[in-house]
């Protein structure tokens, strides 16, 4: 049975730092490039940044420079270590198969808000 779930979220002030974890079950992970998504109240779900399965990352442009995801293939678990947080970084952050986003297999989320 496919599973991610996502950890790690808070209440955090801005310029301040958090990071999320999502454990993958039920897949190939070492194989599989994985993503960070999240989803802003009103606002389409929209892709944070990528890891192929041999590392190689790729962030969405505002997020560049402040956002590193990383993965431990031991452990079927992608990070996102999210710094100088923004209160426009409030959402739902929720990791996924980009080759899967049409299917169900979507997790709970992690509520992030930046807020003072």
């Amino acid at each position: 049975q496919v599973q991610f779930v996502e950890s790690g979220g808070g209440l955090v002030q801005p310029g301040g730092s958090l990071r999320l974890s999502c454990a993958a079950s039920g897949i190939q992970f070492s194989i599989s490039a994985m993503g960070w998504y999240r989803q802003a109240p009103g606002k389409q779900r929209e892709l944070v940044a990528t890891i192929s399965s041999s590392g190689t990352t790729n962030y969405l442009g505002s997020v560049k420079g402040r956002f590193t995801m990383s993965r431990d293939n031991a452990k079927n678990t992608v990070y996102l270590q999210m710094n100088s947080l923004k209160p426009e970084d409030t959402a739902v952050y929720y990791c996924m198969r980009p080759a899967w986003e049409s299917r169900d297999y979507w997790g709970q989320g992690t509520q992030v808000t930046v807020s003072s």
